[in-house]
């Protein structure tokens, strides 16, 4: 055992390893796009200007370094609750106990949210029922495909996940052909992105930008977590790693600066309207609004089932250590723990009903609350390599097949680059909020596992 991560742990659990590596690298592909890079991009860039460019390519720097660092502790000892149990091994049972509550909280969050925005994208096609209902029709039916198998999910991920890479795929193709002018009726365009200035609003709007887009990230490190049910974890876990730079830059920052170059950046819608439905309209694409709503809502409604699934992992592999009531060990037929599964959905049932009941307040808090969430789980991730790669390098140096680039130094800057979001967060205003809930958030699990948790354990063991 190195680490404290013990190979074949998921089959000794009951879970079943029966997602193929094509599940994985479609999830690890799809992960990465969200509804957020649809809709969320058009703010972005009106805040930034053409220089939003550069913010994608800020924030998906971290989350490539992150991921590296998982990668290279997830192929040395694969193991349910992936970097839950590397952050208990290196830094004690408190580092594990917070970072996976705070993982877990950050889905039952993020479930609601997009169980919330679902019901909203629906609700223009069957307006006779209410959005509360259409949610929690979304929320029955993705519930009802985790409990089935793993395998169910696995399938259902992958088409969901080959809808979005096939349209950013289609749109990289077809918006390249169209700024260099070789598209019917466009004229070479690339010139765009520096008009009005390239860092139209000035160097912190890049740094403002960072801020709103390294959450649209987020989501990329759950192929670690997947791995622990795959045939193949260290092979996967390593492909899907070293693949993840290549997505930041073309699915990101590649299709970033294509809306740029399309479309003068004061022109690129940033409400309710996509930018890429917008520039697929440019192309002269029919019904391009509606198949980009189409998918949206399939990006909305991938985020919803790999969210139930991954809460319910996570929440598997801390009652395994004894963070979370022995109950949720209970594994169906199916080796699916549909405990986890209904605990997790039933507190997203309830941020759902809060988001209808009392928005401005429980909802507000919910959301808000798992804002920099985030954040706090990069930097514990990263911390946690730090101290694992040194025992690696002592105990078992023949297990580091996949290596951190330039350690420990890119692991430090890293950590440097987390805490300039963090304090870009503090200085503006309307984010402050979130930084500040989430910090109160984290103080609560801590407290929790302080008072109450480790006087337990101690007790058990009789420290």
């Amino acid at each position: 055992m190195v680490g404290g991560a013990e190979a074949g742990l998921p089959e000794r659990d009951g879970l079943r390893r029966s997602l193929k590596n094509r599940h994985l690298q479609m999830i690890a592909l799809g992960g990465i796009i969200g509804a957020s890079l649809f809709i969320g991009s058009g703010a972005v860039i009106s805040t930034v200007g053409p220089a939003a460019v550069l913010s994608y390519a800020i924030g998906g720097a971290i989350v490539v370094l992150v991921m590296r660092m998982l990668g290279e502790m997830a192929t040395a000892a694969p193991t349910l609750g992936s970097f839950m149990e590397y952050a208990r091994s290196s830094l004690g049972d408190g580092a594990g106990f917070t970072i996976g509550w705070l993982y877990w909280y950050y889905w039952v969050g993020v479930v609601a949210f997009e169980a919330v925005a679902g019901a909203q994208l629906l609700n223009p096609l069957v307006p006779v029922v209410p959005q509360w209902a259409l949610s929690l029709v979304l929320m029955v039916v993705l519930t009802a495909a985790n409990l089935v198998s793993v395998r169910s999910f696995g399938e259902t991920e992958f088409w969901l996940a080959s809808i979005k890479v096939i349209t950013i795929v289609v749109f990289l193709l077809c918006g390249t052909i169209f700024v260099l002018g070789l598209w019917p009726g466009s004229e070479f365009s690339v010139g765009n992105i520096a008009l009005d200035g390239f860092a139209a609003h000035g160097g912190f709007a890049v740094l403002h930008g960072v801020v709103i887009v390294i959450f649209s990230y987020f989501g990329t490190e759950i192929v670690t977590i997947v791995s622990a049910e795959s045939d193949e974890p260290e092979k996967s876990v390593a492909k899907a790693t070293r693949a993840v730079v290549w997505r930041v830059l073309l699915f990101y920052v590649g299709s970033i600066a294509l809306l740029v170059m399309i479309t003068p950046w004061r022109q690129i819608p940033d409400g309710d309207v996509s930018p890429y439905a917008a520039a697929f309209a440019r192309f002269g694409l029919p019904a391009a609004g509606a198949v980009v709503n189409v998918v949206v809502f399939t990006a909305v409604v991938s985020v919803l089932n790999s969210g139930l699934y991954t809460a319910s992992r996570m929440l598997f592999a801390l009652q395994r250590r004894g963070f979370a009531p022995s109950w949720i060990r209970d594994l169906n037929g199916r080796g699916v723990p549909w405990k986890a599964i209904l605990l997790s959905t039933v507190a997203g049932y309830v941020a759902v009903v809060a988001s209808f009941v009392a928005p401005d307040t429980i909802f507000y808090f919910i959301i808000n609350s798992a804002g920099a969430v985030a954040l706090f789980i990069y930097a514990l991730i990263a911390v946690s390599q730090l101290r694992m790669r040194r025992r690696l390098e002592r105990e078992a140096p023949e297990r580091l097949t996949l290596r951190m680039w330039w350690f420990p130094y890119l692991t430090w800057a890293t950590l440097g680059l987390i805490a300039v979001v963090v304090v870009t967060m503090t200085a503006l205003p309307e984010v402050r909020s979130q930084l500040l809930l989430s910090l109160v958030s984290a103080a609560v699990i801590v407290l929790v596992y302080v008072g109450l948790v480790r006087p337990r354990h101690r007790r058990a063991t009789g420290l």
